[in-house]
Formats: structure tokens, C-alpha cells, sequence
């Protein structure tokens, strides 16, 4: 990008002069304490050490003396509006950008892709990507997914049958199971009673002597066989009761959950196997890009922000990439390198203007970047400082344009100006040389802003005064202030010519 500044006057009068670099000019400019800014001083300091080299040549070259009756070249000062300005080369981007990424896992191969700066409607394909290993993952998957739903069915069995097996010992086995040991016990107690009936009988009969002992004993151990049974049929009618219920039903439950266990989980396996399928057929899908909206496409070389390589057939994308950007052409920004002498005066909300295909916009500063960009010695080690310029809405502009653009950083109205041309620096003081009847008088400046071609005056010079243009070419004067050095140079000199101190002993 080129660095320029860039000069408008509005009803000034014809310049009795020629600006051209052929002509030698001298930069000079004041500051009001400290009003005057490095960018300024370096541009003067340049182009008076032009002014010096084109003296000596001039003084070589000519045997006569300069102000033998030479013709001069003046200038009148007059009264006008300055514009000051900063020039600059930028590049049209927008401000919002669609990014279309890979969104295959693991990357891919890219197929085809559609050129940068294609028209596209919605649904326009834009991108081809190899799918066969995905393909080949859905075949594998859709075996996975299909044992898993056999799985869950058998576990969804399993289930049915353990909750019916509680219901069915609540409701059917337990009752039964209940009405056998209640049955027992009777029939047990009534065997005990019928035992204890035949004792009574034999016992009277051996009193009567119809019976003997023997047969009276025999009884006896009948009924206390009886007894011991119903004492049994009850014990187990009350352990089924207060215990072989609760256990039998606890052991079912048991078994119901575990197979609901079971069940969730061949359930989760199932989710997974179809969520890992749906993942795979989207990849599928993915291979495929269609535009969601219509616009421009472009490739990610055209955004200057961009670390991502173009795109082509056959190449190999990761996840994530950017393949292509679509730019929103409503948004449109330039961004343009502001040199780091100027940018302390560029702000944010200065109007600027702009020249993209032949014809002007008109823009506004949106941002200075508060660190420089990387810069190194391919480029000069130049630093610049990114600025960015919104536009007002345009049609027909498109990312990559290079736009010529103007910064206007302060506008004068009826201020006093003298050409550069006319001004000559010394000891940091500013002077020039007024054309009278007498011959050239010297006078000391007072100056405020600059640019390349009109300082303003401050104080020093009048409306109306002629000033010498080039005085360096044509003022012994001028010639011997420039080329004599200044006390800082002279101390700087004496310093350098002292020997060095002895190292101590």
C-alpha cells in the first residue's frame, strides 16, 4: 500500500508555481508546543535533506552567484480553506462473513468444488467430499444397531415375565399355598381329636377290663403323635404367613428389577447404536454442501484475516476448515495500513472518502487497531497499524476490490498558507525568505498544520506577501542557514570525537 497525503484547497488562487518532484521543495512545518506531529517532522526532515543535496548540486553546477539577478519563482500568500488528509491503498472485505466448513469427522478429500466468486441461489451445491469410509461406517453401524434392538426385545421379555410372576404369586400361588397349610392343620387337629376320642374309649374300657394295657398305651402314643403334627401344620402355616410371603415376593421383585436393569440398559445401548447411525448418515449427508442462502461465494484467500489454504480437487481438508465464505454484500469494510506516523491522528468517526470502480463513496473510520500488524523486511519493515472504513450500503461492490482511500483528518477554512516549497528548517526553527523591492528578507515562521504541498501560517507572513519558492536554489542566504550545522549536531559531533576513558586501574 502507498502512503500519501493528500491536499484539497477551496478557493484559492492561481500558484505561480510547479509542485513536480522535478522541482526541488523543501518541507517545513511548526508546532505549537507540542501540536506538531513526528509524522509531519519526519516528511520535513526528508525533504530538507532533498533541499540540501539539490543546494550543492546547484552550487557546483552554477559559476555565478545566486543572487546575481537570477529569476526567482514566487508565490503570493493568500487565504483559503486546507484540507488535510491521509491516503491510502485498502481492500474491500464485508464485515460479515458465512463461513462453510468441513463438518466430516476426520477430514476428507474434496471432489469438486465450485469456483470463487460464483453467483449461487439456495440449494446450489457447493462442495463435493469422498464418502466411501463413511458409507462403509453406516453398513457396520446398521449391523450394530439391529443387534442391539434384538437384545432390548429379549430384556423387554424378560421384564413382562418377572412383573406377571409377582402378580401371579400375590394374587394366585401365595393364596393357594396358604389355603394347603390351613387345610393341613385342620385335618391334623381333627386326626389329634379323633386320637384323643379313642384313648377316652380304650381307657374306660380297660377300667371295665373289655382292654388291655397294652392297647390303652398304644392310643396314647397316637394321640401324642397327633399333637406333634398340629404343632407342625401350625408352625408352617405361620411361617408362611409372617415369613414365606415376604421372601417369595422380595425374590421376585429382585428378579424384576434386575431385568429392568437389563432392560435400560439394552435400551441405552440401543440410543447409542441409533445415535452413532444418525451421526454416521449425517456425515453422509455432510459429504454434500448446499448453499443455505444466495450470494456470493468466495475462497478464504480473499479475506486478508484468513490462515486457511484454497480449496481445489483432490486436496485433503480437516474438520473445521473453512472451504469457502459467503460475505453478506450489505456489510461491505475496507481495511486499510495506517503508517504508524499518521495514526495518532486517525480516529474513530472521521469521514473519508473512497474510490472503488470509477466512482466515489463515501465512508466513516470504524476502528484503529491498537497494535501494529507483523511486518518484517519483505516489507521494509514498514509499520502500519490496520484501520478499518465502513461504507455506506453499495451495489455492485465485491470482496478483494482495492479502493484508494481518504482519511480526512482536519479541515481549515480562510487560513493563511505557504507552499512547502518555501519554507526552509533550521535548529528547529522555520524560515523563509519574502520578496521586496529591496531583494529576498528573511523571516522566521510560526506554522501550523501541513501536508505535502500548503503549511499554515500562524504568524510570520501577511496576506499578500511574495515568497521565494526553492530558496535553496537561489539564496546564498538560505543555501548557508541549511548547510550550517546546529548545536545539537556540533555536541553531538564533540562527543564523538573525545577519546575514550582509560579503564579503571
Amino acid at each position: 500500500m502507498s502512503i500519501g497525503i493528500e491536499t484539497r484547497l477551496e478557493g484559492a488562487e492561481p500558484r505561480s508555481f510547479d509542485p513536480s518532484p522535478s522541482a526541488p521543495s523543501v518541507a517545513a512545518a511548526a508546532a505549537r508546543g507540542t501540536g506538531l506531529s513526528v509524522w509531519r517532522n519526519r516528511v520535513l526532515a526528508g525533504l530538507g535533506l532533498l533541499a540540501v543535496l539539490a543546494a550543492g548540486a546547484s552550487a557546483v553546477t552554477n559559476s555565478t552567484a545566486p543572487d546575481s539577478g537570477a529569476q526567482r519563482l514566487t508565490h503570493p500568500i493568500s487565504r483559503g480553506d486546507l484540507v488535510v488528509s491521509v491516503t491510502e491503498q485498502g481492500t474491500l472485505e464485508s464485515s460479515s462473513n458465512r463461513e462453510i466448513k468441513c463438518k466430516i469427522k476426520g477430514g476428507s478429500t474434496v471432489l469438486w468444488v465450485i469456483e470463487t466468486g460464483t453467483e449461487v441461489k439456495p440449494g446450489d451445491e457447493l462442495v463435493r467430499l469422498d464418502t466411501a469410509k463413511i458409507e462403509e461406517e453406516i453398513s457396520t453401524q446398521k449391523i450394530a444397531y439391529e443387534k442391539a434392538v434384538a437384545l432390548l426385545r429379549i430384556s423387554e421379555g424378560e421384564v413382562a415375565f418377572a412383573r406377571v410372576s409377582v402378580t401371579e404369586y400375590i394374587e394366585g400361588k401365595f393364596p393357594s399355598e396358604l389355603a394347603t397349610k390351613q387345610k393341613d392343620l385342620v385335618i391334623a387337629q381333627s386326626k389329634l381329636k379323633s386320637s384323643q376320642n379313642e384313648l377316652t374309649y380304650f381307657q374306660k374300657m380297660f377300667r371295665k377290663g373289655f382292654a388291655s394295657q397294652l392297647e390303652v398305651a398304644s392310643h396314647e402314643d397316637s394321640v401324642k403323635h397327633a399333637e406333634l403334627d398340629v404343632i407342625v401344620k401350625q408352625t408352617e402355616l405361620n411361617s408362611l404367613e409372617r415369613f414365606g410371603k415376604k421372601k417369595s415376593v422380595e425374590e421376585l421383585d429382585s428378579k424384576l428389577k434386575t431385568a429392568e436393569a437389563h432392560l435400560a440398559a439394552d435400551t441405552a445401548a440401543v440410543e447409542l447404536e441409533k445415535a452413532k447411525l444418525a451421526r454416521a448418515e449425517q456425515q453422509l449427508a455432510n459429504g454434500i454442501i448446499h448453499a443455505e442462502a444466495g450470494g456470493l461465494v468466495m475462497y478464504p484467500s480473499v479475506a486478508e484475516w484468513m490462515n486457511e489454504p484454497d480449496i481445489k480437487e483432490g486436496a485433503t481438508v480437516h474438520e473445521d476448515q473453512v472451504l469457502l465464505m459467503m460475505p453478506d454484500l450489505k456489510q461491505m469494510q475496507v481495511k486499510v495500513g495506517i503508517h504508524e506516523s499518521k495514526v495518532d491522528r486517525v480516529k474513530r468517526g472521521l469521514k473519508a472518502r473512497l474510490r472503488l470502480k470509477d466512482k466515489d463513496v463515501d465512508g466513516e473510520v470504524l476502528s484503529v487497531a491498537s497494535m501494529t500488524r507483523p511486518t518484517g523486511w519483505w516489507a521494509g519493515n514498514m509499520v502500519k497499524y490496520d484501520t478499518i472504513i465502513k461504507l455506506t450500503e453499495q451495489q455492485g461492490l465485491k470482496p478483494g476490490m482495492t479502493a484508494a482511500v481518504e482519511i480526512f483528518i482536519s479541515r481549515h477554512t480562510d487560513a493563511l498558507r505557504v507552499p512547502v516549497a518555501a519554507v526552509v528548517e533550521q535548529s528547529k526553527e522555520f524560515w523563509c525568505w519574502v520578496e521586496t523591492d529591496a531583494g529576498p528578507v528573511k523571516r522566521a515562521l510560526k506554522l501550523g498544520e501541513t501536508n505535502d504541498q500548503f503549511i499554515v501560517v500562524e504568524s510570520g507572513l501577511a496576506e499578500g506577501d511574495r515568497v521565494v519558492l526553492n530558496p535553496l536554489d537561489l539564496l546564498d542566504e538560505a543555501q548557508r542557514a541549511a548547510l550550517q550545522p546546529s548545536e545539537t549536531d556540533d555536541a553531538q559531533k564533540d562527543k564523538t570525537e573525545q577519546p575514550p576513558a582509560a579503564a579503571p586501574g
